[in-house]
């Protein structure tokens, strides 16, 4: 912990990527451009066949630039992004660790920002997400994600080296991509880390997203649920606002004065809603269709 008390203390930026010849420049670039001066840089690639490695190699150097396969062997691995994570950190000399994805742009001062924070006492930093998208379904995304901030829907970004390493960073053999970040959150919760969320946000970058791959992407995430579930217990508080209709329905939009947004902006209320319903649909038909297939076995 000694480190974090330096005046600049480095802060370790772990990019995971696979196929993102769209985004990494960008996302490097914005990383670059932070205020924060003591920044290493670290991508984690996972065999991508697009020339994502040849423009991170440009951008930060090859020696800190990684292909996952050809470190661990992923036969075991679960969740490959937590295993990308994992795999940079135990390679990044910093005492704070930022995680991004590869398809995210930034404030200029959120890394400076984030060390003053993490000097003030804090262990662990949610980051505001907002959607960068295409017409009305962007506006939709980017109005609904606006609600989750620092709630139990959110997860952090950063965090110490030091809390990382304490609960064994992500497991990437027993939970799945997905709610990896979610499960991340709540190990260290368990062990009483501090928490906070800094103002400086981050911005996600969903221009190549329509309704139609979204719904796909949605779905490709109903099966991982089940072993996040089991891990914590359904009967987990945590667990219960996460899945459960109320709060994600109601209960995570009316919170803290945040229903006053929903009074202002009707048409995007509604299409929210829309959205939510035909998504939590999605959901229950799986959930219906792998009782149904456990019943025939």
């Amino acid at each position: 912990m000694g480190a974090i008390l330096n005046k600049q203390p480095l802060v370790s930026v772990v990019v995971t990527t696979r196929n993102e010849e769209k985004h990494i420049e960008s996302c490097l670039k914005s990383i670059r451009l932070q205020t924060y001066p003591n920044i290493e840089i670290i991508v984690v690639d996972n065999n991508s066949i697009d020339k994502t490695k040849d423009i991170a190699i440009k951008i930060v150097g090859r020696t800190n630039v990684f292909n996952i396969s050809e470190h661990i062997n992923l036969a075991k691995i679960m969740n490959y992004r937590g295993a990308q994570v994992n795999f940079g950190v135990s390679k990044a000399k910093g005492s704070i660790i930022f995680f991004p994805d590869a398809d995210m742009t930034f404030d200029c001062g959120l890394i400076e920002e984030a060390v003053y924070m993490i000097k003030s006492g804090y262990d662990a930093l949610h980051v505001p997400e907002i959607i960068i998208g295409k017409g009305f379904f962007g506006k939709i995304r980017n109005f609904e994600r606006s609600f989750y901030n620092e709630t139990c829907i959110d997860a952090v970004r950063i965090v110490t080296c030091y809390a990382f390493q304490h609960i064994g960073g992500f497991d990437e053999i027993n939970i799945p991509f997905a709610p990896d970040d979610w499960d991340l959150t709540k190990s260290l919760k368990k062990e009483h880390f501090r928490f906070s969320i800094t103002k400086s946000k981050k911005y996600h970058h969903e221009e190549l997203l329509n309704i139609k791959t979204y719904l796909t992407k949605k779905a490709d995430y109903n099966w991982t649920f089940e072993t996040y579930i089991k891990k914590w217990g359904k009967h987990d508080f945590d667990i219960k606002k996460q899945f459960g209709i109320y709060y994600r329905y109601f209960g995570v939009f009316i919170e803290g004065m945040k229903w006053r947004k929903i009074i202002c902006h009707p048409i995007l209320t509604s299409g929210m809603y829309s959205l939510r319903l035909i998504v939590g649909t999605t959901y229950i038909l799986h959930k219906l269709k792998s009782l149904h297939m456990k019943r025939n076995q």
